[in-house]
């Protein structure tokens, strides 16, 4: 058994004098959107590589950048020590040869590397294979145990049902049925149609797209008296606006129904948000955030990420934004934007760029959300309402092409750091935060209150425990096992992982081990 600890951030570089060159010409061999990426790579191994090794490995004159590293582990530590440098050890400073900003980059990339969460690859299609074994970890021990193997392999959402099965979205597929044996249904027949063209973009070819694919699934907090189930989804027409009529192509935007399964079929649907038709985009659903949670008040809150940069600030644009409604699709008076003219009134919180996970805090009456950052700056946030979250205005990450995230002037809007709310959480590098749950198992009593994280690209679960509104401490339960796309926690206690794999996805549960 292996206890496991994620460490996102090195120190203790050592680099060398050597001449410092500024772009290469394989750099323009790959896509011009990464070339902050590859910029920084060429950076190290052309001035950092034969001491410290192409792969952090180390060499005869330098130290190893793997492992437990001596001078900090965040991200301005390692700034600092390219920055500033060790005389003493044969490190010199490099704060009149590179810029800042380079300086960053060159930083992200030893952390990304250290982190294997580099941006060659976003893992989809690293081997998953769920260990045999149990994991050894702070506070609990564990295993994984299987449940489904055999699902579609871009599998979205769970939701428990009191009766201990589960429900399951497949994003081009529909709804199943999960029994608490681990049998599948047929798909739900009668739900909003899931379409299955993927498409790719040539600049990150193992990110699969789509446009009009189901995200999330939930239950009503009064299930068992009302039976209500709420589907969010990508809502695709064609011919529906002036811009698909000119283009003769589909355009989507998130959308919220409600409905009822009988027998296998899906009844009784009702839409409970749905955009203005002006809102409806050409851009593919891999950034629309999709994630629904009811709080305790009988309000759901769901996000929508942004579309493009130009409405994420614009309280009359949906994207970029969580949502607030009741539960019959009526906006609550207490709404922060309620009485303005001009705006989406469910506005709760915006500038977000791609939020991934949502979740009540139910004991505290709080609300949580996760979401991707660019080229670092994912994020945790405690979403208040009316506040702003800074895309694009400003990010602890940077662009793919290098730069900071500062396009305030490019849009026309004046801004204050203060105006900001900054994350309670950063993680840096990207793992590709994804969804995440704040226990109360009683199978893991010293689990409970904290938040556990599950990541995309890292392949890992995080508990993260947060106190007084305040990151205290993060450990990884696991890494590198695979893709985790959901996590949900059911009526008894029982936490299970779906796993998204283009061998096709799992669902896992986590057993206690006493």
């Amino acid at each position: 058994m292996n206890k496991t600890h994620l460490r996102y951030t090195c120190s203790c570089l050592l680099l060398p004098a050597a001449l410092i060159t500024g772009t290469s010409a394989s750099a323009q061999q790959e896509p011009v959107a990464y070339s902050g990426v590859t910029e920084s790579r060429l950076m190290f191994q052309e001035n950092c590589a034969a001491c410290h090794g192409e792969d952090l490995e180390g060499a005869v004159q330098g130290t190893p950048l793997r492992g437990e590293l001596a001078h900090g582990e965040s991200m301005g530590d390692v700034i600092a020590s390219i920055t500033n440098g060790y005389i003493d050890s044969g490190m010199p400073s490099w704060d009149d040869i590179f810029s800042p900003v380079q300086i960053q980059s060159l930083a992200m990339y030893v952390l990304e590397t250290r982190a294997n969460v580099g941006y060659v690859t976003s893992n989809y299609d690293a081997p998953l294979s769920i260990p045999e074994g149990e994991f050894e970890t702070e506070l609990h021990d564990f295993r994984l145990e299987t449940l489904v193997d055999d699902l579609d392999p871009l599998p979205f959402s769970l939701a428990p049902l009191p009766d201990g099965s589960l429900l399951v979205t497949e994003k081009t597929k529909g709804v199943r049925i999960i029994s608490s044996a681990g049998d599948k249904s047929e798909l739900v027949m009668g739900t909003p149609q899931a379409y299955d063209d993927i498409y790719q973009m040539e600049s990150r070819i193992d990110i699969e797209r789509g446009m009009g694919w189901l995200f999330d699934i939930l239950v009503h907090p009064n299930y068992q008296e009302n039976g209500w189930i709420y589907l969010y989804h990508g809502h695709r027409c064609e011919g529906c606006t002036e811009l698909s009529r000119e283009r003769e192509r589909p355009v989507s935007m998130n959308r919220l129904v409600r409905g009822r399964i009988d027998k296998g079929q899906w009844t009784d649907e009702e839409v409970i948000w749905q955009a203005n038709f002006e809102h409806y985009s050409f851009a593919g659903d891999v950034g629309a955030g999709g994630r629904a949670v009811f709080d305790d008040r009988g309000h759901v809150y769901f996000s929508v990420g942004a579309k493009d940069r130009q409405g994420v600030q614009d309280l009359s644009i949906p994207w970029g934004k969580i949502h607030r409604i009741n539960d019959d699709g009526t906006i609550p008076q207490d709404n922060p934007f309620v009485g303005q003219d001009d705006v989406y009134q469910s506005i709760y919180t915006y500038g977000h760029r791609s939020p991934q996970g949502l979740e009540f805090d139910r004991l505290w009456g709080e609300l949580w959300g996760s979401e991707h950052g660019p080229r670092g700056g994912d994020e945790i946030n405690l979403l208040l309402p009316g506040r702003n979250y800074g895309w694009p205005l400003y990010s602890l990450g940077l662009e793919y092409d290098g730069t900071p995230v500062e396009y305030g002037r490019e849009l026309g809007v004046e801004f204050e750091l203060s105006d900001i709310e900054q994350p309670v959480v950063d993680l840096t590098p990207s793992p590709a935060v994804s969804s995440f749950i704040i226990s109360d198992s009683d199978q893991f009593p010293e689990w409970k209150g904290d938040y556990l994280v599950g990541s995309l690209k890292a392949r890992s679960l995080f508990r993260v425990k947060i106190e007084d509104n305040q990151f205290v401490a993060l450990e990884t339960l696991f890494e590198g096992i695979g893709r985790v796309r959901d996590i949900e926690q059911t009526f008894n206690g029982d936490i299970y992982l779906l796993f998204e794999h283009n061998t096709g996805g799992k669902i896992v549960k986590l057993v206690s081990v006493k």
